[in-house]
């Protein structure tokens, strides 16, 4: 593996096992796509049924696995949604190969996953939002892959 520079928050994460090297990450790469893809798909049609909570966490789930794709390319896992996003930040962001605006995107879909997981609030404009974001989100994943 390449010696590199690692951020600050990057490194804390390492230091807590919140991400941590993984050797089989690669082999799981089409795997982690194959969910994303069957998510987003699943959440079209939720969302065409007018099930925009679903919608919703789906679109979640699907972009989440489209981040866990990208980080197992790198042969790396997450144990944190946080450190997921600080990871691929680093491999990639900062790298100029995919922009902050997914990542920022990845954080509001937690966020409404959770409002509409615990506290059964949602929207059709965040649904529709979030599934658009997740179909964008797994093709740039799949082209940078």
């Amino acid at each position: 593996m390449e010696k590199r520079t690692v951020s600050p928050e990057f490194g804390d994460c390492l230091k807590r096992n919140k991400i941590r090297e993984f050797s089989q990450g690669k082999n799981l790469v089409d795997k982690e796509l194959l969910a994303a893809r069957t998510d987003l798909s699943e959440a079209k049609d939720t969302f065409q049924r007018d099930k925009f909570k679903w919608a919703i966490i789906q679109a979640y789930y699907s972009m989440f696995h489209s981040a866990r794709a990208l980080l197992y390319n790198q042969n790396y896992r997450e144990r944190s949604h946080h450190c997921l996003i600080v990871a691929l930040k680093s491999f990639y962001v900062e790298k100029g190969k995919l922009s902050v605006r997914f990542l920022e995107g990845l954080q509001k879909a937690k966020t409404l996953r959770e409002n509409a997981d615990y506290y059964d609030q949602w929207s059709q404009l965040g649904a529709k939002e979030m599934v658009a974001l997740a179909g964008e989100f797994l093709n740039k994943a799949e082209s940078i892959l």
